[in-house]
């Protein structure tokens, strides 16, 4: 069984209906030159280097020289600090929630969860108990029907195509349900590949020595999660679950053809399923996944679908059961006593992302409480820390962001009308969700007992999976949320038209009612203005405005899109941040656009803001010199080898450093840093790319 993965670093997608400009620049506010509280961290620049050679290290040099990554983290940045702070205002809700929760309330359940998860102790006391009578259903498995079942029943809703583009599961296969991208008005479930236990195929696959050590590693804990088991045999059995695995990675997709929607959008019958798929008793594998009367899927990657399915039958079935007790501890080893724990932070943090320390138990408390209970949990952090003036003040800015992008539209002198009505359109009914949903989710059916802290994460990975199956043949909900509100990040829902800006990225230094807007617009504006591009990224584009997956560009103006998205591919393709890897501009592409797009966008809208009184200055800097600024120190982060590696491999977004460097796209940060022909960053004007 696969636990969730968790992320605080921007991803995809944001909007509403485009109307006038309502929010009015603010006079600007006298900053010392080292003054950061409520403005820009001007100390923390390297002003000796050049902007037009690494603006990068010139907006964020001198704090990258004396910042040091916190032991317990791979990453350090602006978005991981806001993280901390929420995670710790979240932790004082929540142990407030343990003096106040009503029984059977969604107070008492929080309380329940997290004080379980930390009470150490019981955990060491219980020690493998939890585990036995999963472990004994293993060894119960007699032939390939059984098998099915038992992978029937680990399937989860621990994937997510294209909201928060987490592809992988350490399942044999993972479920999202959504609204069908061919008819949006129905959901549907899409089955995607999986069964690896290390991030990607390219782990298993890369002939490099870097990831070859990095096998041998998975080997040995592989070994000793299997001693930990008190399982014989290990490191014969490790050799052979390791084989599996690599066979399956072999009919894994990579993941830039995954983010391929074309590719992806594949129905299949129940019944086509034993043709098209042959190896795995189907029909057993639905029912025990509650999918037996379930008439059509989606099949995201249906060459691995085929080709694991075979796996099943043709690798003997011991290997199968082995297979099936390394993922079963492995995946709960957070809940089970510190020697599961250590070794389970040894590889998975520390090989496989280069964390030194794991974190105290509070901060995974917290974590695994938000992903059980999030939007509950969610109601009591925007109720302390989003006032409802914050939400009107960007909701005012999102706004901003739609009729500025509404008028580059218009401003096209490629677009034939046509495609422009569309494109229009599109944006005229995107829909905006800033802080919180509308409505919150319900969570009274999930049982919580206080002590059990490995029986709570099962059932409530299990009432999450129920929870989404109980959409399929419901009508579709437009104002579902994919973020809970206290998390540091934002989404766009191509298939909805649809965005979330949780209440935790809409605070300082993002987002600061304290100091200038040209900043904020620099910094929050352009993610803003990203999650908007995003409907009209080289995916997004492909969705019309009921979110229809449906091409309604003119075959030319489509041509010259891709010929952009091409150009924008060759830029990242030439980052090298090791020698020996470079940025993948395919897999980065749908991100790159929409921070070209989106910078530019909130950029205009801030210019309009203005409404024809002088721009501010502060600290000698002039206002776009503080509105790129703001956007370079947006993206300030350290990362540690490993996961830097880690993330080239699995994310579709480019290295902070380079999405920094988005700015030499753009005319005006020439202008505002005098960027002259012979600096590193200098593009010609005919080799900057323009979008949108």
């Amino acid at each position: 069984m696969n636990h969730r993965a968790r992320s605080s670093a921007l991803l995809r997608h944001l909007t509403a209906s485009a109307t006038a400009i309502v929010l009015a620049a603010q006079p600007g506010l006298p900053l010392a030159a080292g003054a950061s509280d409520h403005g820009l961290d001007f100390a923390g620049m390297d002003r000796a280097l050049p902007p037009g050679d690494d603006f990068f290290r010139y907006a964020n040099g001198r704090w990258l020289a004396t910042t040091e990554i916190p032991p317990d983290r791979s990453t350090w940045g602006i978005s991981a600090e806001l993280a901390e702070l929420t995670l710790k205002r979240t932790a004082d809700l929540i142990r407030e929630a343990d003096t106040s929760g009503a029984p059977g309330s969604d107070a008492r359940r929080i309380a329940d969860y997290y004080a379980s998860y930390l009470d150490a102790a019981r955990i060491e006391r219980l020690g493998r108990m939890p585990l036995e009578p999963l472990l004994k259903k293993i060894d119960a498995l007699e032939d390939r029907t059984a098998l099915a079942r038992a992978l029937g029943a680990t399937l989860r809703t621990d994937v997510d195509v294209l909201n928060n583009t987490d592809l992988h599961t350490g399942n044999l296969f993972g479920l999202w349900v959504a609204q069908d991208l061919s008819d949006p008005t129905r959901y549907s479930p899409f089955l995607l590949q999986g069964g690896l236990g290390m991030p990607d195929r390219d782990y298993y696959l890369n002939p490099s020595q870097k990831m070859a050590e990095v096998r041998t590693q998975y080997q040995a804990h592989i070994a000793a999660v299997l001693a930990l088991g008190h399982i014989g045999g290990g490191e014969e059995k490790a050799a052979r679950i390791f084989e599996l695995e690599r066979r399956i990675a072999e009919v894994h997709v990579g993941r830039a053809e995954s983010e391929e929607v074309l590719k992806g959008n594949n129905h299949w019958s129940a019944a086509q399923f034993a043709q098209r798929a042959p190896g795995l008793d189907w029909p057993a594998f639905f029912a025990a996944a509650g999918l037996g009367q379930q008439a059509e899927f989606v099949v995201w990657q249906p060459g691995a679908v085929t080709g694991i399915s075979a796996l099943t039958a043709s690798v003997p079935l011991e290997t199968w059961k082995d297979y099936l007790r390394f993922h079963l501890i492995d995946s709960h080893s957070d809940y089970l006593p510190k020697a599961f724990v250590a070794e389970r932070f040894r590889f998975h943090q520390h090989v496989l992302s280069g964390t030194p320390q794991q974190q105290p138990r509070w901060k995974r408390a917290v974590e695994e409480t938000n992903a059980a209970l999030g939007m509950a949990v969610g109601k009591l952090y925007v109720g302390r820390y989003f006032p409802p003036a914050e939400k009107a003040r960007a909701e005012a800015m999102v706004q901003n962001l739609v009729t500025a992008f509404a008028v580059r539209i218009d401003r096209l002198d490629w677009m034939a009308p046509q495609t422009r009505a569309k494109a229009k359109a599109k944006l005229a009914t995107l829909k905006v969700g800033v802080g919180y949903p509308d409505r919150w989710r319900d969570y009274s059916g999930l049982r919580v007992v206080r002590g059990d802290a490995f029986g709570n994460a099962d059932r409530a990975l299990l009432f999450d999976y129920h929870w989404n199956l109980e959409k399929l043949g419901q009508p579709v909900d437009r104002g579902e949320w994919a973020m809970n509100p206290q998390l540091v990040n934002a989404v766009n829902l191509p298939a909805l038209n649809a965005i979330n800006f949780p209440a935790a990225i809409l605070q300082p230094p993002n987002f600061d009612p304290q100091r200038d807007p040209v900043m904020d617009y620099g910094a929050i504006g352009a993610v803003i203005g990203h999650e908007i591009s995003h409907s009209f990224d080289d995916q997004g584009a492909l969705f019309d405005a009921s979110g229809k997956l449906q091409n309604w560009w003119t075959q030319e103006d489509f041509a010259h899109f891709e010929a952009a998205g091409k150009r924008l591919i060759e830029q990242f393709d030439a980052y090298h941040p090791f020698p020996d890897i470079h940025v993948n501009g395919r897999q980065t592409l749908s991100e790159n656009i929409a921070d070209v797009a989106g910078l530019a966008d909130s950029l205009d809208a801030w210019r309009l803001t203005l409404h024809g009184r002088p721009a501010p200055a502060v600290a000698g800097f002039g206002a776009e010199q503080l509105f790129f600024l703001a956007f370079a120190q947006a993206w300030r982060q350290k990362i540690r080898e490993p996961e830097l590696r880690r993330r080239i491999v699995v994310d579709g977004h480019a290295p902070a450093q380079y999405r920094a460097d988005t700015v030499r796209n753009l005319d005006p940060w020439y202008d505002a840093f005098h960027v002259v022909p012979g600096q590193q960053l200098y593009l010609a004007p005919s080799d900057r790319v323009r979008v949108w």
